[in-house]
């Protein structure tokens, strides 16, 4: 079996747009749908990577590009899934947290 451990981390590049994506996907209250999306997608990372290289000059026709590319190359490594998962549930517990200190706050 392929192992992920042998795998280099992300790239600052990669980082970033993941980072963007979990934010969003957190921010929108998408968690639980985005984990379980995750989850069942993970045996076809590879291949849900490379159907996304396919609709590239799609998406750069209507779109800055850039960011898109990165995803899909960051999508390749099989540690991809996990570290996904990982920085939704980041954000996820981070909104929250903020969300009761705002809710605290507002009850005072």
């Amino acid at each position: 079996a392929l192992s992920s451990k042998n795998e280099p981390d992300p790239s600052e590049e990669q980082k970033m747009v993941v980072e963007k994506v979990c934010k969003e996907i957190s921010r929108r209250h998408l968690t639980t749908p985005a984990l379980i999306f995750l989850e069942s997608f993970r045996p076809l990372n590879y291949i849900g990577s490379q159907v996304l290289h396919f609709f590239h000059p799609f998406i750069s026709a209507i779109t800055n590009a850039q960011g898109y590319r990165i995803f899909t190359e960051f999508l390749e490594k099989r540690s991809s899934i996990d570290y996904l998962y990982n920085r939704i549930e980041y954000f996820e517990n981070k909104f929250e947290k903020e969300s009761v200190k705002k809710n605290t706050k507002s009850n005072e």
